[in-house]
């Protein structure tokens, strides 16, 4: 299959391109996030995670969990750029899920395109990723080329009502997927209900990242999930602490009510002219 390459550049999009891009398209790059130096932090303590190969590779090696490794991993929860652009995505707090590492080896044939939000739990997430509304952020540690397991992704599925768009389907491949492809130090921000994943590694090198999933603080899970160690949380630092609230708060309003008493007549939130607003 001949895979579309994005030739966008990330670094010239507003502020609000690039929450166009996220919305409309299911996902965005945000580039040079991270200074070389940066990277090289965060490598010296992922070479040393206890990583596990998954089920159908031996050249892809995860390490779940990593929120409390400490050092520059735990740091890159609250790292600023990525949290400012967060608050003004959600308008509201934000939620850290979880934080996990990856590194796709050379011989890595590829993860199949899925969702990242499964709405009734799944045995692979459970409850974590059934939020109505996650953006999962993928700090890339090693330059994405088109040999090196690209990001890969089906712009616009997450916006189908179709049954092919069912987020609990996965496909081997989709022929208007695109290849996107950025340098170390950058991260794509994806949609949980868009379809993606990467491409085979036929590179010489690993292809290393961190991922973090956060979601707006209204926007909790459909079940109940494993709340933070307090021990835990005392170890890390408040600005990262912030970030780490209750995983199950959520805002609702279950009595409903067709006219609740203190109704707003205006959310810019909501606005389709959102995209067009001035810095």
């Amino acid at each position: 299959m001949r895979d579309k390459r994005m030739s966008t550049d990330w670094r010239e999009l507003s502020l609000e391109e690039r929450i166009h891009h996220l919305e409309v398209e299911g996902y965005v790059v945000l580039p040079d996030l991270l200074t070389p130096e940066h990277v090289d932090r965060l490598k010296v303590q992922t070479h040393s995670l206890p990583t596990r190969a998954v089920d159908y590779s031996i050249h892809q090696q995860v390490c779940p969990h990593v929120q409390f490794i400490g050092g520059a991993i735990t740091e890159l929860i609250a790292h600023p750029p990525t949290i400012d652009f967060l608050k003004t995505l959600f308008g509201s707090g934000i939620v850290m899920m979880d934080s996990s590492y990856a590194r796709s080896e050379p011989g890595h044939p590829g993860i199949s395109l899925h969702c990242d939000g499964q709405p009734w739990g799944s045995e692979i997430f459970g409850y974590e990723h059934s939020c109505p509304r996650l953006v999962r952020v993928l700090y890339y540690l090693d330059n994405l080329t088109p040999e090196v397991s690209p990001f890969r992704v089906v712009p616009r599925s997450h916006l189908s009502f179709h049954a092919d768009a069912n987020p609990y389907l996965r496909y081997e491949e989709h022929p208007e997927q695109v290849l996107v492809t950025c340098d170390a130090g950058s991260a794509v921000l994806i949609h949980q209900n868009v379809f993606h994943g990467n491409a085979p590694n036929t590179g010489s090198y690993a292809r290393e990242l961190i991922a973090i999933a956060y979601r707006p603080s209204w926007a909790g899970p459909a079940g109940d999930v494993t709340s933070w160690d307090d021990a835990e949380l005392e170890r890390v630092s408040p600005p990262v602490r912030e970030l780490m609230g209750d995983r199950n708060q959520r805002v609702w309003f279950p009595e409903g009510g067709n006219k609740p008493q203190g109704m707003k007549c205006e959310a810019p939130g909501i606005n389709p002219s959102r995209w067009n607003r001035s810095n």
